[in-house]
């Protein structure tokens, strides 16, 4: 292995984890960053209010009470601790901006790994986006076959309910019949 190889020192899945969609953005909590950078989340946003220039609107935003509560929620989980202020989150773009004010070799790792699993998940979605369009436009068949039979079946139960009388016979009939 070269020296420009880093491991990851926290497995993907639990990286994955804790990527949640707000705002349809892909963000990850400050504290989430911060056990992961192994630094405390308290640290971690006095070096971001020291460089509020690096973090923008788009990079870094406040949650509010609904959205922390609805967050809270799904994750069903009492390991928030008592929290005194609303949590920040920040966006991929955030967190590749955190490697410039966080230096210690692990923030350093695990920012690489982070922004790999960030790659991989919108490489993702690029792909599975023509897979999207297939399975529309099956949809869109099947919704047009779906017309089709309830037509033929319309016009069946008109037939059925059309009443038939003896019908005429058709061909030579000799006379003595």
């Amino acid at each position: 292995m070269t020296a420009k190889q880093v491991l990851p020192i926290i497995p993907d899945n639990i990286v994955v984890n804790k990527i949640y969609e707000l705002r349809g953005l892909k963000v990850m909590l400050d504290s989430d960053l911060a056990e992961l950078y192994g630094v405390e989340t308290k640290r971690l946003n006095e070096q971001v209010g020291r460089n509020p220039d690096r973090f923008p609107e788009d990079f870094m935003f406040q949650l509010t009470d609904e959205e922390w509560l609805n967050l809270k929620s799904q994750i069903a989980t009492s390991s928030w601790g008592g929290r005194r202020k609303l949590p920040f989150v920040f966006t991929e773009h955030g967190i590749l901006m955190l490697s410039s004010v966080l230096n210690s070799r692990q923030a350093i790792q695990v920012n690489i790994q982070i922004v790999r699993i960030f790659t991989r998940i919108r490489q993702f979605i690029v792909d599975n986006g023509e897979l999207k369009l297939e399975i529309e436009e099956i949809k869109q068949k099947v919704s047009n076959q779906d017309k089709n039979i309830e037509l033929v079946f319309t016009y069946l139960d008109k037939l059925i309910d059309k009443k038939i009388g003896p019908r005429k016979r058709i061909g030579y009939m000799p006379d003595d019949l």
